[in-house]
């Protein structure tokens, strides 16, 4: 089966069939080394920057004891920011290896959305999560609305991560690395603090929301669609039943 074709619908190759306990299964090698960490890593990453964040933006009750006994939320911040850069280098790193990659690791950048065959592929993918297609289909890579929404979400990433630099260097001060390199992104919020506050915290709700629907589809795909989601990110082997 060759591995240039990115998207289109999946058809069975009987040379590399093998036969596990009675059932026809292909498998395809997709997910290079590189995406499979950067994958596990920004997982771990938004885990910490979303939870950190979240009592960024509202403290906890106060601590019995005198203020100078607790460091909490020093350690909090600490957190947000070590998991950031994290987060913020895994983006760059992302970008690099869809150049240095295979054909899946470029997808997720390359929307065919002048493809009428892709809009078709996309609408039907989207009945088949809301229960009005009754047969899947089957990719190699993402499927439609599954590549149109990981586009979505690295957009909303690099916002993210250009606004949170921006406000960690409206912390460390003018002047330094962060003011210098991210300053420019309160222009783009009218030169207000807080509004950029809020639209980097509206941005983690958003990524939240993403994470909660990409966990339901792939659970979903990997029991009802017979084709391996969820181990595929672990071996990046992608494995089709009939």
């Amino acid at each position: 089966m060759s591995t240039t074709a990115v998207r289109k619908t999946y058809s069975y190759d009987s040379d590399a069939a093998l036969q596990v306990q009675g059932k026809r299964v292909l498998s395809v090698y997709v997910y290079q080394e590189p995406v499979r960490l950067w994958h596990w890593l920004s997982a771990l990453a938004i885990m910490v920057l979303g939870v950190t964040g979240y009592l960024i933006g509202k403290p906890l009750p106060t601590l019995s004891g005198e203020a100078s006994a607790h460091f909490l939320m020093g350690y909090i911040r600490f957190a947000h920011f070590a998991a950031a850069y994290v987060f913020g280098l895994g983006l760059i790193w992302r970008i690099i290896w869809a150049v240095l990659g295979n054909a899946y690791a470029r997808e997720l950048f390359i929307v065919p959305v002048w493809d009428p065959q892709w809009w078709r592929e996309f609408f039907f993918e989207v009945r088949w999560y809301l229960f009005l297609e009754r047969y899947p289909r089957k990719y190699i890579g993402h499927n439609p609305a599954g590549q149109l929404a990981m586009f979505g979400f690295f957009v909303v990433s690099i916002l993210m991560a250009l606004s949170g630099f921006a406000l960690y260097g409206e912390g460390l001060g003018q002047g330094s690395w962060a003011s210098v390199g991210f300053g420019w992104m309160f222009s783009l919020a009218g030169g207000n603090s807080l509004a950029l506050h809020n639209w980097h915290r509206l941005g983690m709700w958003a990524m939240t929301l993403f994470v909660l629907v990409h966990l339901y589809t792939a659970v979903r795909e990997d029991i009802m669609s017979r084709q391996s989601m969820i181990s595929t990110m672990v071996s990046g082997f992608r494995m089709f039943k009939h």
